[in-house]
């Protein structure tokens, strides 16, 4: 049988390190050699397993202790110490519950499960968006029974005692092989709590499901996909456990003028012909319902826009605002009455002779000719 390293050294720690400092220590060691970082490597896969050993013993005060006095003939013959006596505690599913505890928050608060989370969509529109807006919605969810308060028990006050299997905990451990396996307390099914009574309306639940009223605030400024949390809005915890959270997805609904773009807004503006090319002045409206003027000079062109400052929307909580942008077009008129189209082939002629009024025109089929010449 091949001779076990001692624990300290497997952490690279000395015999004198803190508990912080071996947490630190596995983590490093742990997230070094795990399977997914090291696919295939044999190696690397013991030990990992031998790092969770080594963290295994000297995280708990009692293995520590036994470790020190007896090194690793504490934990031989199937039981936990010396004569098979039992420390209690351990397992990869604490082992990664302390790695990741902090940064997950974990699926239970004190021993018991909190409620579920729920998912909403609003749609709203971009007029709402832009000056913000309160708006009720009915959620479908479960909510602390009404007859127990939410304990799950008919009795308020001494119905529910600490779940004698699990004391409290909402979990059992059960060992199995080299490892100990965690699982949800088969008594209490994970709350921690034993209802001696339970509640009829509920049948001990402590929730029942029911369709609330809410109102949201939706800020000013607000984009499409923004999600809004509301703390403690979600389901109810099951006797007694802490509420879930309510999580509202705002959808901005299209605007049949205005595109949005961050902070700044687009309005798209069709202009005839001879408004773009003898120029004119147009009136187009703001997001915030106001009515702007806008001056086209002379021989504007598609593609050319412009600017109206601090016309667009908020910057979400700020007091800064974007701008307009008007973008023109220009629309070549179609369907023409003899009369006009009398009168634009005299325009046509007109244009011909004279190349400063449509110069890219008249650039572009000079080069034209000058590339068929060059090739005869």
């Amino acid at each position: 049988m091949a001779t076990k390293l001692d624990f300290y050294a497997v952490l690279e720690v000395t015999r004198e390190a803190s508990p912080d400092e071996l947490k630190k220590a596995y983590r490093k060691q742990a997230m070094k050699y795990h399977p997914d970082r090291n696919p295939g490597d044999a190696a690397a896969e013991a030990k990992f397993k031998e790092v969770n050993e080594a963290y295994d013993v000297l995280r708990d005060e009692q293995k520590r202790s036994a470790y020190d006095r007896y090194g690793h003939a504490a934990f031989e013959g199937g039981g936990g110490g010396p004569g098979g006596f039992d420390f209690g505690g351990g397992g990869l599913g604490d082992i990664f519950e302390q790695m990741f505890g902090d940064m997950m928050g974990g699926g239970r608060r004190g021993g018991r499960r909190a409620g579920a989370d729920v998912q909403v969509q609003v749609e709203i529109t971009l007029e709402e968006a832009f000056a913000g807006v309160n708006r009720e919605i009915k959620v479908r969810t479960r909510v602390a029974c009404d007859s127990c308060d939410g304990t799950g028990s008919s009795d308020k006050a001494a119905g529910v005692e600490t779940c004698p299997t699990c004391h409290g905990a909402g979990k059992v451990r059960a060992q199995q092989g080299f490892f100990l396996v965690e699982r949800a307390c088969p008594t209490c099914h994970g709350t921690g709590r034993s209802v001696r009574d339970p509640c009829k309306a509920c049948n001990g639940a402590g929730t029942q499901a029911r369709e609330r009223t809410l109102e949201v605030q939706i800020p000013a400024g607000v984009e499409d996909g923004t999600r809004i949390r509301m703390t403690g809005e979600g389901e109810a915890g099951g006797a007694g456990a802490p509420p879930g959270d309510l999580y509202v997805h705002v959808s901005v609904a299209a605007h049949e003028i205005f595109q949005r773009d961050g902070a700044n807004v687009y309005c798209r503006v069709p202009l005839r012909m001879t408004q773009a090319a003898i120029g004119t002045e147009i009136e187009v409206p703001a997001i915030d319902g106001a009515r702007v003027r806008v001056k086209i000079p002379a021989g504007t062109q598609t593609g050319e826009h412009f600017r109206l400052r601090g016309k667009g929307f908020s910057v979400l909580r700020s007091m800064v605002r974007g701008d307009m942008y008007v973008q023109v077009t220009v629309e070549t008129p179609r369907h023409l009455s003899k009369r006009q189209r009398e009168l634009l082939d005299e325009f046509e002629t007109e244009v011909e002779t004279h190349a400063k009024a449509s110069p890219e025109n008249a650039g572009f089929f000079a080069k034209v000719r000058e590339f068929f010449e060059g090739r005869s």
